[in-house]
């Protein structure tokens, strides 16, 4: 038993005991990894025992049933299969995974890797290389009796693609375990990789990137689950009719919809690269793509199959499919404008273009990649001479991918970000003052009316006029208050922008241009000189309620009056 110490400065130290050492919490990983491919197991056998139990006419006993499950097992983790019994005797790959069946192991190990990095009780916590490796090598090891059970039965685990898939699904899975546990720490980005390519990549928002892709993927996948629907619909008939042919009790009709539910993910993946242009194989001699299905397709009797378009010319529904890649730039340009150029921010805060193009173009970099990954794995042989080659070209399907989402996510993005960062122009304003026209050579400037400014009453020939006795006017305390609510709902909804840049521009800027115009339309005025108007300008201002009283400072305007000249009125 040893003992652990917690050195916390805020809490006494205290000694809890632990047992074992880092040998003994290796070896519960170990566990845990065996355990997880035990559950694995165990989920298929549960099914595939009850197909096999309610199943009037098995070929096989207790012992084919498990074999199969073993098989099923190793598929759902992208190991090929060989079928010995065929018609011609040669031996026929099966290598088309259901991408559902993989969804099972795979959070398995995840879970397993999770849950061995958490501290309990009385225990200690491996490292996390510590524990990728021991989940992995229990996992496999369970997976290596798995691939020897089923090596002398009539459907068999090549071992070549058994030592390549099963050790790279499970290192995946468990490394995103551990890492989950970890804390999903970011490591720095490699040396190997040059000067420039490192600083660019700095400059721009990963993080931003990632998620762009991973969305652009998701709505491609989207978009070929629907194109997939709409062709089961249009194909109902010939897919009942095929879904009936395969099996007559309900148990070999069970098993025929629970296979067509886990190639889900497959058939979607085939209607996103339909709809990227590459389009599918449909074995060596046939290709289906938007335009046109092309050859003699080599098609088993399957109920998802069954909804493959015609040979021959497509048509403008079949064209319609081309909107999916669309939607995904339009997904990546989104997210990447999302975090360029905020709604409701800054002018100053927002991203420069080339960093903006440069992250939507990393955006639609890494769909090309996921797209074509996901090619990769949903594709793959049936057999032989024709079916060898069945499901979506991996690299084609990148390719067209990339160029889809670049081509609509880049320019798109920087367009939303233009529009948001803009400087509003004049032209568009509602209120905005149209310049004066310049007058033609020869012609007098039209000289605009502009009101005279209010002065004080003219006085009558009697006198000035008597001061009121009530005093100055008593302010009114309504339109006090509704000042003061005003300025109160405004600060209270001060923190709430009230729309984009350009709108608050466009509220902001009419009154300065306002003010702006009617200054230069008064700079050349100058008020024509009459008796009233001298009489008005020798007059001083009446002293306001607030101000001090002043002396009066002698101007030109209160100078004694010439011979001749009429003397100013008694105030």
């Amino acid at each position: 038993m040893t003992q652990l110490t917690d050195h916390s400065p805020s809490v006494p130290q205290t000694a809890v005991p632990v047992q074992g050492g880092p040998v003994p919490a290796l070896a519960a990983s170990f566990m845990r990894g065996a355990m997880a491919a035990g559950l694995g197991l165990g989920a298929l056998a549960l099914v595939v025992m009850a197909l096999w139990i309610s199943s009037p006419y098995p070929d096989n006993g207790p012992d084919g049933a498990l074999r199969l499950v073993a098989v099923l097992w190793l598929l759902a983790h992208g190991t090929e299969l060989v079928r010995a019994e065929t018609l011609s005797g040669a031996p026929a790959p099966v290598g088309v995974v259901p991408l559902l069946f993989v969804a099972l192991p795979a959070w398995l190990v995840y879970r397993a890797a999770r849950d061995a990095l958490e501290l309990g009780e009385g225990r200690l916590r491996p490292s996390a290389p510590g524990a990728l490796c021991a989940v992995t090598a229990g996992y496999l090891l369970v997976g290596a009796g798995a691939a020897v059970y089923t090596a002398d039965g009539p459907l068999a685990a090549d071992p070549l693609s058994a030592l390549f898939h099963l050790p790279l699904v499970t290192a995946l899975a468990a490394a995103a375990g551990v890492w989950t546990a970890s804390g999903r720490p970011h490591a720095p980005l490699p040396a190997w990789l040059p000067g420039r390519v490192r600083e660019a990549l700095a400059r721009t928002r990963g993080a931003v990137a990632l998620r762009s892709a991973a969305a652009g993927a998701l709505a491609l996948l989207g978009g070929g689950a629907l194109v997939v629907a709409v062709s089961l619909v249009l194909h109902s008939g010939a897919v009942q009719d095929s879904f009936l042919r395969l099996a007559e009790p309900w148990s070999g009709r069970l098993a025929v919809l629970l296979l067509g539910f886990a190639l889900v993910p497959n058939a979607a993946v085939w209607g996103a690269a339909y709809g990227l242009g590459p389009g599918f194989a449909l074995g060596t001699g046939a290709t289906a793509t938007p335009l046109a299905l092309a050859g003699d397709p080599a098609l088993p009797h399957f109920p998802l199959l069954a909804a493959v378009p015609g040979v021959g010319r497509g048509t403008p529904l079949h064209w319609a499919a081309v909107a999916v890649p669309v939607v995904a730039g339009v997904v990546i340009a989104c997210f990447t404008v999302r975090a360029a150029a905020p709604r409701h921010g800054a002018r100053e805060s927002a991203w420069g273009v080339r960093e903006t193009a440069l992250t939507a173009l990393l955006g639609a970099v890494g769909c090309g990649v996921l797209t074509a990954l996901m090619a990769a794995a949903a594709g793959g042989p049936m057999g032989t001479d024709r079916l060898a080659a069945f499901g979506p070209v991996w690299w084609l399907t990148g390719a067209a991918a990339l160029a889809w989402t670049a081509g609509i996510a880049v320019p798109g993005a920087l367009g939303v970000r233009a529009w948001r960062v803009r400087v509003p122009g004049r032209w568009w304003r509602r209120g905005a003052v149209e310049p004066v026209p310049e007058p033609a050579s020869g012609a007098a400037a039209p000289v605009p009316s502009v009101p005279a400014p209010a002065g004080p009453p003219e006085p009558d020939d009697d006198g000035p006029p008597e001061p009121d006795d009530d005093g100055p006017p008593e302010p009114d305390d309504d339109g006090a208050a509704e000042a003061d609510d005003d300025d109160g709902a405004a600060e209270a909804y001060d923190f709430l922008p009230s729309g984009s840049w350009a709108e608050r521009e466009s509220r902001e800027e009419p009154a300065a241009v306002l003010k702006e115009a009617s200054g230069s339309l008064t700079a050349g005025l100058q008020p024509v000189a009459t008796p009233e108007r001298e009489r008005e300008s020798a007059l001083p201002e009446p002293p306001t309620a607030t101000d001090p009283p002043a002396a009066a400072e002698p101007s030109a305007a209160t100078e004694p009056p010439g011979e001749g000249a009429e003397p100013p009125p008694p105030r």
